[in-house]
């Protein structure tokens, strides 16, 4: 790479000193991605991630590999430090060795649709399915299509199980770069995406998006069939097989079937007896780590829900959508018997058992009742 000669990755990436500012040679150099926001020093990542834009060109000329330990890593580093590298002169000082200014990224092509630009046609081009609903990439194995070859490439893997990515500290291997780069988060306990209303971090973005919308009570995925809703698609998935009454994943152990994979794991424990996660502050132990989690607030009395109307907090987000009741006046569960509706599924339950007779709780004395308390 020569200095102030334009240097790009195939098609789809360039060089974040590649602007009409006049370029410095520096140690430092960015790649970025003119599709999206997404900017690294490591020249292989950017190939990996231009591949998942679909950017064929870039994997066959760069294929995506990963170092086999840290010294590798550690040993590509020295490599490059005696290059001569490009960082744009206007960035220098508020961006050297950290996130470079993405503004000086010309991005001439313009959609005629919504606001968005790009710095390449390709990128405009690939972009303007998301309007017209093209999906011209299709999978030989099942019926699905996609708007980008990466796409498909990597639901392709869903068929045949590859799974390229290998993490060096457990036997899990995943079929993105970037789900083991989430994954490694476990390992070494980072957690760099921090919510700005309580103390919680998070090793991916997703899983503060998730956790922010508990501060807000935001359920965006609700329910077609009952007036549920939630925070994650995934967990409606699962609801919605309650409706469908199709479970594909069996239990070897039981007749238990359950909607997705991750469930029937978190079952099986149920006939190991194995439960991972342990608290240190007692003898307690939990099959899954945000039963944990929650547990934990019991010792410290943490209360990160907190109600915006009024002081309440809460040590957990049902907690808080049970309370925003109380001032909403909403009464989600109906009685199907009579007009009579409920904050609360288990109250609903409970007057139910006033119209069919039955009375559960009557273990000490011949009286029965319809509640335990």
């Amino acid at each position: 790479m020569e200095p102030n000669q334009s240097s790009s990755l195939g098609d789809g990436a360039t060089l974040l000193g590649e602007t009409s500012c006049p370029l410095k040679v520096t140690e430092d150099i960015w790649f970025g991605c003119c599709t999206c926001t997404y900017f690294t020093r490591d020249q292989r990542e950017i190939v990996s991630h231009l591949v998942a834009h679909g950017d064929e060109e870039s994997k066959s000329q760069h294929p995506p590999m990963l170092p086999s330990s840290r010294s590798e890593a550690h040993g590509d580093v020295q490599k490059r430090e005696g290059d001569k590298l490009f960082n744009c002169p206007r960035c220098l000082q508020m961006h050297f060795r950290k996130q470079p200014c993405l503004i000086h990224v010309p991005r001439p092509y313009k959609c005629k649709q919504c606001p968005k630009v790009f710095a390449r046609n390709s990128s405009l081009t690939i972009h303007n399915r998301t309007h017209t609903g093209q999906k011209p990439y299709k999978c030989r194995h099942c019926s699905k299509a996609f708007d980008r070859n990466g796409t498909l490439s990597l639901h392709v893997r869903t068929h045949t199980g590859e799974k390229p990515y290998k993490c060096e500290q457990c036997l899990k291997s995943f079929t993105r770069l970037s789900s083991l780069k989430d994954h490694i988060r476990t390992h070494t306990g980072e957690k760099p995406y921090k919510c700005n209303q309580c103390p919680k971090a998070f090793t991916q973005p997703a899983h503060l998006t998730h956790h922010i919308r508990t501060h807000m009570s935001e359920k965006p995925y609700k329910c077609e069939q009952c007036p549920k809703a939630f925070t994650r698609l995934a967990h409606l998935a699962d609801h919605s097989q309650m409706h469908t009454g199709k479970n594909p994943y069996r239990c070897k152990e039981c007749p238990k079937v359950l909607a997705r994979s991750t469930s029937l794991a978190i079952h099986n424990q149920t006939h190991t007896g194995q439960k991972p996660y342990s608290c240190k502050l007692c003898p307690q132990t939990f099959t899954q780590n945000a039963c944990l989690v929650r547990h934990r607030r019991m010792h410290t009395g943490e209360k990160p829900y907190k109600c915006t109307l009024c002081s309440q907090a809460f040590a957990q987000s049902c907690g808080l959508i049970r309370h925003n009741r109380t001032h909403t006046g909403e009464k989600p569960f109906k009685c199907e018997q009579c007009p009579k509706t409920f904050t609360r599924l288990a109250s609903l339950n409970d007057h139910i058992r006033t119209h069919t007779g039955e009375k559960p709780y009557n273990e000490q004395c011949p009286k029965a009742f319809t509640r335990l308390a």
